[in-house]
């Protein structure tokens, strides 16, 4: 009976540990050690107090989620840990629109080798060459646009 509670305590506790610690780890091995436990009364117990750890375990499980996520976001400590703002800007400048680059004039910055950057109405772009290597200060003109480059070739 101590292995049954040993590993069913160990296993919540482990899952309580998980929202300070980030990652999957502690809260895999609490799974782990809270599983072991529910089958451990199976074994040794039989089928009935077997059902009623693992239903123990669940509600207890799920009592502690629910101050987790209710409870705990409310206290100084929850709102310590917790975000409040959303991050709302990119990493990426944006991705040039097809029907208004293709066809037009640009300027490497960089040399192509062939691939390198680009100035086209006063924004940097990454650019590939077809025409291959191409040097600093050329005049290019974009033909297409592959993911997130410019296709340009010289003009």
């Amino acid at each position: 009976m101590n292995v049954i509670v040993l590993l069913l305590l160990v296993g919540l506790l482990l899952l309580g540990f998980e929202v300070f610690v980030p990652g999957a780890v502690l809260g895999t091995i609490g799974a782990v050690a809270m599983l072991a436990g529910c089958g451990v009364a199976f074994y040794r117990f039989g089928a009935a107090t077997g059902g009623l750890t693992t239903a123990v375990a669940a509600v207890v499980l799920g009592v502690m989620l629910w101050a987790e996520l209710v409870l705990l976001p409310k206290t100084r400590l929850g709102k310590k840990l917790l975000l409040h703002k959303a991050v709302d800007a990119i990493s990426q400048p944006a991705v040039a629109d097809a029907a208004t680059v293709v066809g037009r004039n640009c300027e490497a910055v960089t040399a192509l080798a062939p691939s390198g950057m680009v100035l086209l109405d006063g924004r940097r772009y990454e650019a590939w060459s077809q025409s291959g290597f191409v040097a600093k200060g050329a005049t290019l003109r974009v033909v297409g646009l592959d993911n997130f480059r410019l296709i340009v070739t010289q003009s």
